[in-house]
Order: structure tokens, then sequence, then C-alpha cells
């Protein structure tokens, strides 16, 4: 009171300690302007001159400032905002009630233009206050409310206890302010917020399923119509939020960690708050988020192809990198943020999968070249595979594993699709590469074929890639590949025969016929290993097409060891016309000039493959024996004698020696013919029947193909003749030849005395007595012998 009267204002109407002043049910802005009438008439002028009217309404107006966000004091139960209507700013400016979407744009521009004019007033206000105070001095100090109630020298009264306030309600927030913390990616505090918008609108709608909103023309509220716009600024934070993650790794750590939790807390509210609305009214974001993952993966696929090098195998490496890359990212960074319900993981893993398989569905169904569709079924099933899913943790997927990349029926037409481009592109090759290898065979330079590596290899780049596909499609691809080798063989084989039948090839010097044959004997091994090996990859259906392919080999080779057996042999044949002569019994030329002539020529010879080199050593040793022993069965010696005999059985077992070991020395692997010349050397010198029959039985066991015929030559060479002997010893052949096992002919490899033919028995003339005596020594006359064949030509096949 003092000091009030010393400003001048001691009859003013001061409101007694501890009391409030009611404010009427009138407009709050109607109040001040009763309260600056009212106190116009009892307020005095300041110390300085002024009127006091402008302090008051300032004091009156500091509790009524509209963007005070608390509860005004002193509000009655009657006053705006209790039921009662409101005006457009008294609804804005009121305390407790959640501002909608619509009044923001005016409260913005009302706010905007209020402030520029309280800047202007602050700034007055600021230099006004600044010179009172130079007036005044100090400000002087007011005394307590308990030293003005109090007499000097009592105490104080203590003071009333402290009564506890209520708990403070919490403001709900308007939509600008939640879409403001979607924006801040505050999305789990966000979502409460909108849960709470949504729960009024459902209560204010009368209850019902809270859920999207329906249509203006069905009803939606404006109410409505917020809570759905601000879903879609959640989901469309949401979603971006995953799309930056993947993109930008480092995201995920740090601030990038705090957000994606965020969004892991939104989904599980949002699935809590879906058990709520029923199955017609779930807004189902942990499926639109699977579906967001998904999107994502796609585009960071998408961007990862297109610029790889290297075709479609390229970008496939392309694709395995950035899988790689991404799964490493969700592993470490982003699925720990996640909470552990949701499987992020799992939902990362499959969004990834899906993605990429339609990024090869797509690849599959354009018409691509071999080499890429290999890759593809490569990568599909093998790559994808092991190098991908065999690095991630596939417990982390809820519902097992994952499905195909590719339907059974998308890869079974790629396979056929790579069936068919091989078989037709190896039968256009495969004829090229005979085509110009048979254009050299004729030529007389220096020329070494590889006509059987460019076929190998045509082959192989295919049988060996698609057994690492997969094994069925290997087995498909190994039969395809026979088929082609099998008809390659067969066009191979006709060349082969055109070829010696042609007549300018004699022109040819013999040493590079001799080559030229030697280099087609030599296609065969490696192309019969091809064959045998695509046999046991294929299926069994396989068998037919390598018997045609062996055979096909097999004839090329018999032609062409024949040919060079007739080359070398007209040259030896020469010598084996002066055997079983009475100057071969006491000179070894005729056979040193065979067993020399046999080892030249096998330097040449020796350049031929191992396989096909022991066959021919082979059929040389069998047929160096059969015409070293074919002029013994022609009779030219008689053995009348048992020293004859001897001799011509010494000489026998020294030869025999001789040529084992010249063909021990050229590696021939036909042993069994070394004991045909000493088996007969020993029928020729032995004298008694038994040892005759054991000899001979030895001799037919060995050599099945021996005929009672042969063993009568021997007989008739030794002169025994018409005895009981001989008839014993020809019935050891005879009892033999009928035995089941002898009846079994020897292959013909194995085949002897076959080649050997014998004249024929000789013709008994009985004579009148008396021309007995003159013709006696005529009594017994052979069967013409047929003349000596000419020597050995060059075949014609």
């Amino acid at each position: 009171m003092p000091i009030l009267k010393s400003l001048g204002v001691a009859n003013s109407k001061v409101p007694r300690a501890g009391t409030l002043p009611l404010r009427s049910s009138r407009n709050p802005f109607e109040e001040v302007s009763g309260l600056e009438e009212e106190e116009a008439g009892e307020l005095g002028a300041l110390p300085n001159g002024t009127s006091c009217r402008r302090r008051a309404t300032l004091e009156k107006l500091a509790g009524l400032s509209p963007f005070r966000l608390g509860k005004t004091p002193g509000r009655r139960a009657g006053s705006p905002g209790d039921g009662q209507p409101r005006s457009f700013l008294g609804r804005v400016l009121s305390p407790g009630i959640r501002r909608s979407s619509a009044d923001f744009g005016l409260l913005a521009r009302l706010q905007g233009i209020r402030a520029q004019g309280d800047e202007e007033a602050a700034g007055e206000a600021a230099r006004r206050l600044a010179f009172l105070r130079l007036g005044r001095g100090p400000k002087p100090r007011r005394a307590s409310l308990a030293e003005r109630v109090v007499p000097a020298g009592e105490a104080a009264p203590e003071p009333p206890p402290k009564v506890p306030e209520p708990p403070k309600v919490k403001e709900p927030l308007s939509v600008l302010e939640i879409l403001s913390l979607i924006q801040q990616r505050e999305l789990a505090r966000a979502d409460e917020h909108i849960l709470e918008l949504e729960a009024e609108e459902l209560a204010s709608s009368g209850g019902g399923a809270p859920g999207p909103p329906k249509a203006e023309g069905a009803g939606g509220g404006r109410r409505a119509r917020d809570v759905a716009l601000l879903y879609e600024a959640l989901q469309r934070e949401m979603w971006a939020l995953v799309r930056e993650t993947l993109a930008g790794p480092g995201l995920g750590a740090g601030a990038g960690a705090g957000a994606v939790a965020q969004l892991g807390q939104v989904l599980v509210q949002e699935e809590a708050a879906d058990g709520r609305r029923g199955p017609e009214a779930a807004r189902k974001l942990r499926a639109r988020w699977a579906e967001a993952v998904a999107r994502a993966a796609r585009e960071r696929l998408e961007a990862a192809a297109p610029g790889a090098p290297g075709g479609l195998a390229g970008q496939l490496e392309a694709l395995r990198g950035r899988l790689l890359e991404d799964m490493g990212v969700v592993r470490g960074r982003l699925a720990p943020s996640y909470p552990a319900g949701l499987g992020a993981f799992g939902i990362y893993l499959r969004g990834y999968h899906g993605a990429l398989a339609e990024w090869i569905g797509a690849a599959a169904r354009r018409r691509l070249p071999l080499a890429d569709r290999y890759a593809l079924l490569h990568w599909h099933n093998q790559v994808y595979p092991r190098e991908v899913l065999g690095l991630v943790d596939m417990v982390a997927l809820e519902n097992g594993e994952l499905g195909p990349l590719l339907s059974p029926g998308t890869l079974r037409g790629l396979e056929d699709e790579c069936v068919t481009d091989v078989k037709a592109q190896t039968r256009a090759a495969l004829l090229r590469v005979l085509q110009e290898d048979g254009e050299h065979w004729g030529s007389t330079e220096d020329w070494s074929s590889n006509l059987a590596q460019d076929v190998c290899e045509l082959l192989e780049e295919h049988t060996e890639r698609a057994p690492r596909i997969s094994q069925e499609f290997g087995e498909r691809m190994a039969h395809c590949c026979l088929g082609g080798l099998a008809e390659f063989l067969q066009s191979f084989q006709q060349r082969v025969e055109r070829f010696h039948d042609n007549p300018g090839v004699r022109e040819l010097p013999p040493d590079t016929y001799i080559s030229r044959t030697i280099s087609l004997v030599n296609c065969g091994p490696p192309l019969r290993a091809l064959a045998e090996r695509l046999a046991r990859v294929g299926p069994p259906e396989s068998e037919p097409a390598r018997e045609a392919a062996a055979s096909a080999l097999d004839r090329v080779i018999r032609l062409c060891h024949r040919v060079l057996t007739d080359l070398l042999f007209q040259e030896l044949q020469p010598h084996f016309s002066k055997l079983m002569r009475r100057k071969w019994l006491s000179s070894s030329e005729a056979l040193d000039g065979i067993v020399g002539t046999l080892g030249a020529k096998a330097l040449a010879l020796r350049r031929m493959q191992d396989e096909p080199y022991q066959a021919l050593v082979a059929e040389l040793h069998r047929r160096a024996l059969v015409e070293y022993v074919r002029p013994l069965f022609r009779g030219r010696l008689r053995c009348g004698s048992a020293r004859t005999r001897s001799r011509v059985a010494g000489r026998l077992r020294e030869d025999a020696a001789q040529l084992e070991r010249l063909f021990r020395r050229l590696e021939s692997q036909a042993s069994w013919l070394d004991a045909v010349v000493p088996r007969l050397a020993e029928v020729l010198r032995l004298e008694d029947t038994p040892s005759i029959q054991m000899e001979v039985g030895v001799l037919v066991r060995d050599y099945p193909d021996i005929r009672q015929k042969h063993v009568a030559t021997l007989l008739d060479i030794r002169g025994l003749r018409h005895t009981a002997a001989r008839q014993e010893i020809l019935a050891v052949t005879r009892d033999l030849e009928l035995c089941e096992v002898a009846a079994l002919s020897p292959p013909r490899d194995r085949a002897f005395f076959a080649d050997i033919p014998v004249p024929r028995p000789p013709i008994c003339l009985s004579l009148p007595l008396f021309l007995g005596r003159l013709l006696s020594p005529l009594a017994c006359l052979p069967w013409p012998r047929p003349p000596s064949p000419s020597p050995l030509r060059r075949p014609q096949a």
C-alpha cells in the first residue's frame, strides 16, 4: 500500500492476499477491454506523468497470451470451450484441444503478421523502460507479505503444507506436429500419436473397427482423412529409410541404427494394433515392409547388372558381388537393429531372392546365345547355392528353404535349347574340320594332322561344362555328343576308304604314304577314348552310338594296318621265297634279310601311338610266322631220313629263336606265336609214335585252328605214309576236332593255321602189274602244285 500511495494509486482496488480475481463469462478479449475502462477512472498518473492505463492493460494481458499451451487459471465452467461453440481463433488458441490439419494455414499467416507487430512493440518498450530506470533510480525493496501481516517482534507462522499438484495431462499433438515427428524420423513416437488420433476418430464415430478411411462420399470425416494422410507419410518415410539403409551401408550404424530400430518398433506397434482392428481393417504394415524390402532389393540388383562387362556372365558376377555385399550389411548392421521377433534377416534374404528370381526369369525368356545359356544354368545350379546361399544363415528363415529361382519347366527348356544348339553346331564344325584335314592327305608337303585333337576339343567344351551344371544335364549332353561323334566317325571311315582307293595316292612317295596312313591310325585312340568316356557318362541309351563309333574306328584301323602290312611284305616277299629250300638249310641269308627289313621299317612304325602300334606289331609277328611256315606246308622239303629231319628241325628252332628276339625288340605282345615253329620242329624230329601223338595233341590244344590236313602234311614231309602209326596220330587230331572246345573258332587275331593252305592229298593210281615195275617210282603222284602267288601289291579296298 505505501508503494501504491507513492505511485498515486491509493484508491485502486487491490485484491487481498490469497485471492484471485474472478473473470466474467465474457470473451477474454472483451474482458480486457472492460478492465481498461474501469481502471481508466480509478488509476491516477505515475510520478513521471504517464498514465497507468497502458501498464494495467499489459498486466491483464500477461495471462491471456494465445500462445500458452497450459490451462488459463480462473476459467469458469461456463467459459467458451466447455461444449459452447467457438470461433476459429478460439478453437486454434484454446489449450487442451488438438488442432486439425485445416487450421494451420490461417494460423501460420496470423502468427507471421503478429510476430512482425510484436517485434516493433518490444523494441519501443525496451527503449522506454531503459529511460524510466534512469529517472527513478534503483528499484526500492518491497516488503514481503509476512512482514506486512505479522506485527513486529512476533514469530512468523509456519507456512501451510504443500498440496501435491495433480499429474499433468499429456498434451495431444496436432497433425502438423505429428507430421514434423515423421519428417524428423521419430517414427515410433509419431506412430503412437497416430494410434491415439485413430482411437479418437473411432470414439467420435461411435465405435467400429478402425482402419483405412472411406471415400468422401461414404462419410469419411476430416479426422479420418488426417489419419490416412499421416499413415501415408509414415510409410513413405519408412520405405525411404529401407532404401537408404541398403543404398548407403554406413547408415546402418549410429543414428541410422536408431532410425531402423524405430522402424522396427513401428512394425511391432502396428502388428499389435492390427490384432485390435481385426482382419478386415488391419493395415498389415509388416507385409508392406517385406514388399518395400523386395522393391529396394530389385532396385539394387537392377543398378548393379547393366554396367557389368562380359555379357551375361559378367552381369551374373556383378549380381553375386552385390548380393554378398548387401547381405553382409543386413547381417552385421541392419538385422540386429530390428526387434528379434520380426525375423529381419529372413525378410531381407527372401526379398533379394525374389528380386533375383525376377531378374533371372526375364533373362531366361530372352533368346540367348549358347555361351550365355551355359552361364545362366551354371550360375543358377552351382554358383548361387554354393557361393551365396552357402554363406548365409539359412536357419534365419521362418518358413524353411527358399524356392528355386527358375521353375523346373524353364530349366528343362533351357537345357533342351542347349542340346539342340550343340547338336547343330558340333555337326557342322566336325564336318568342316574333316574337310579341312582331308585336303592335306594327298599332298606331298610336310604336314601334321590335328584332326583328333580338334574333334576332342569341340566336343569336350560341352561335355565338361554340362556335368558342372547338373548330373542329368551332363548325361543328356554326353548322349548328344556321342551321337554326333558316331556320325562323324562314319564320315571319317568313308573318307579314309576313298583315300586308299584313290589311284592318285599311288603316285605318292612310299614314305609320305606311310606317314599319312600312320596319321590316320593315330586318330583312333583319342577318339575311341572320348567315345568310351561319353558312353560311361551318358544314359544306357548311349550304347548303340558307342558301338557304332567303335566299329567305324576298328574298320579304319584294320584298313590302315592292312595297307602298312601289305607294303612291308611286298619288300619281304623275295626273302620269304628263299625259305625251305636246300640252300636255306646251310645259309641264313634269307632270314637275315627278313629280320633286317623288319627292324628298319619298325623305326617308321614307331611313330604310331601305343595301342595301334601294339596291334600292328602283333599282326606283323603273326604274318611273318605265317609266311615263314607257308613254304613248309607247300612240300618244298622231303625228310625221308632221320638225319634230314634232324637238320630241318634244328634250322627251324634257330630261325624261331631269331624271330622271337626280333619281335621282342619290337615290343610285340603276341607271345603265343613263339611256340608254333618249335612245335612243328618237334613233330618232325621225334621218332616214336607216342611222343609224336603227344606233341600233336599239344599243338592242337595251343592252336585250335589247326586241322587234320595240316597234321597229315607234316606226316607226309617226314615220310610217314599209309602206316598204322599215321592213322593213330591222325586219330588224335580227329578226336580233338570233334571236341566241343576245339570246335570253337579262335578269334581272328589268334588265328594262325587258318591262313596256311595245304595241297590236296595225293591220288594213288592202280596200274597193271606189267607196268608196276616200270612205273613203281611214279606210283604215288601228288596233285599239281598251284602257281606261286605273285608279289603282293598295295591293296585296293
